[in-house]
């Protein structure tokens, strides 16, 4: 084996250990690479994070791979959201253990995203805008940069919505009069003031915090930490029919899910595939991917940080994907046959382990996987429209914080907006993830673009592993990005 690894490119190395989750112990060769026509602004965007001090009249000391892990657990976090949370359990609830391949497909593919990107920041010696922008074009940047910016903002409505979901549940309500008593209109006067309070106190702790990046890196480990003791414990307590879960590996189409197109019926848009949409949004998101590529500038990594970026991001994927399989099974065997579009109806997740408190310890819980995402998400959108139009993309700068508060504005009106319309929650949730899908081709693009360019990446550019990966990931948005977009077509037009 050993001498295998030797033999082979990163390429597939990487490929292999990703598909396995093995540790990339294999990945021991390093190619020094100087880049150029990196801008200066650079050295101001790693003023957030502290090297390591280097011992004198030796080489620099390495740290343990489970304390250079951090960039790729802060992009895990920012995927699973509330709307993951309900989206896997849905999966779960209507389809059992049958799109279990599927999940696993996703996470593979958003591994090798992960892993462009975290290399393309680390060999290029900037942020993935910053080498567009000096390659093409301030426009295009600002392009991409506004593209991430949206899709954050479509998360960070999501995101408000289960705050206020959590919120209510747990009796917030309770404290201005019996629930019994208030009117539909009132009761959501309630929810929006709690958005309104909740958004300021987090506006605050934007501005008042002086390293962002570090404060993030080292709260997501202990979230990430509590969601896994607390998902693995209750799966193995309600015991999982594991014979079904390994047929679940085998690829293939549960009963109700088709590969047709959208169309439009009289009941409506009848699109069967739309928690297929969801799941790939909850999954594979490129556009947390491709701020990869910024978090590792934010970490401090350069070329001699190439290994720790693969490493990071083959465990932030890991993750992602363990905890959406892990909920996704528990759906599948706790709320077979049940609509899971509640939060009462998913606490039943937590009861084997919790018993009758486990309604509101699990409200508790989704309080607490919204907060996850909710900074770091809004914080994202703002970095990366600052870094689009040339500011300095750093967390702790002042634009990046400015346009965070913009981000967490826009998401808190849209999450008022459906608190006081008809709309289903679940169905919005579900509905804003799909939307995220759309902008992930431009991004997928753009990461293989640089990926494969030798100015930015020497000889570590894709092999031919990573390439076919990366190819088929791409086509993959790229379709169920056409079929989102015929469905946002058919949705506004059902008037006419």
């Amino acid at each position: 084996m050993p001498l295998f690894f030797l033999a082979a490119s990163a390429s597939w190395r990487f490929a292999f250990l990703l598909c396995f989750c093995l540790l990339p112990s294999g990945f021991c060769l390093k190619t020094r690479f100087v880049c150029t026509n990196i801008p200066s602004y650079t050295v101001a965007f790693m003023s957030d994070t502290q090297s390591a001090p280097q011992p004198q009249g030796g080489s620099p000391k390495r740290e343990p791979w489970w304390r250079s892990i951090g960039p790729a657990l802060i992009t895990a976090c920012v995927v699973f959201g509330p709307g993951s949370l309900l989206i896997s359990s849905n999966v779960g609830a209507n389809h059992g253990y049958e799109l279990l391949w599927l999940l696993i497909l996703t996470g593979v593919l958003m591994g090798t995203y992960m892993s462009m990107a975290a290399r393309i920041g680390v060999m290029g010696g900037a942020t993935p805008c910053q080498l567009i922008a000096t390659r093409l074009g301030r426009i295009p940047a600002a392009v991409i940069g506004l593209n991430l910016c949206l899709i954050c903002t479509a998360f960070q409505f999501s995101n408000n919505l289960a705050v206020a979901a959590a919120f209510d549940t747990l009796g917030v309500v309770k404290l201005f009069g019996d629930p019994a008593q208030m009117t539909e209109r009132t009761h959501s006067l309630i929810n929006c003031g709690v958005l309104i309070v909740f958004n300021a106190l987090i506006i605050a702790l934007v501005f008042s915090l002086r390293q962002v990046y570090r404060m993030l890196e080292r709260g997501m480990k202990f979230m990430v930490a509590a969601i896994l003791i607390c998902f693995v414990a209750n799966l193995i307590l309600i015991k999982p029919d594991w014979l079904k879960v390994i047929n679940g590996l085998i690829p293939g189409l549960p009963e109700g899910i088709a590969l047709g197109l959208p169309k439009r019926t009289d009941a409506g848009i009848a699109d069967p595939m739309i928690l297929i949409a969801s799941l790939l949004g909850t999954t594979f998101s490129v556009a947390g991917a491709f701020f990869q590529g910024n978090l590792v500038r934010e970490k401090g990594w350069g070329q001699d940080d190439y290994d720790s970026g693969i490493r990071d991001s083959i465990a932030g994927v890991c993750v992602l994907t363990s905890v959406s399989a892990i909920i996704m099974l528990t759906g599948a065997t706790a709320l077979r046959g049940q609509q899971a579009n509640d939060i009462s109806v998913l606490a039943t997740q937590l009861r084997p382990l919790l018993g009758v408190v486990a309604h509101t310890l699990f409200c508790v819980g989704l309080l607490a996987v919204a907060m996850n995402p909710f900074v770091i998400n809004a914080m994202i959108g703002g970095a990366a429209m600052a870094d689009g139009v040339g500011q300095t993309p750093g967390f702790s700068a002042k634009w990046p914080r400015r346009l965070t508060v913009a981000v967490l504005m826009v998401g808190m009106l849209v999450a008022m907006l459906v608190l006081n319309t008809p709309i289903t929650k679940v169905d919005a949730l579900i509905f804003g993830q799909a939307m995220t899908v759309l902008g992930n081709p431009l991004l997928a693009g753009a990461l293989l673009w640089l990926a494969n360019r030798r100015d930015v990446m020497g000889n570590r550019r894709n092999g031919l592993a990573l390439n076919i990966l990366a190819g088929a990931g791409f086509l993959f948005v790229l379709l169920m990005a056409i079929r989102v977009f015929m469905r946002l077509v058919l949705q506004f037009t059902s008037g006419a």
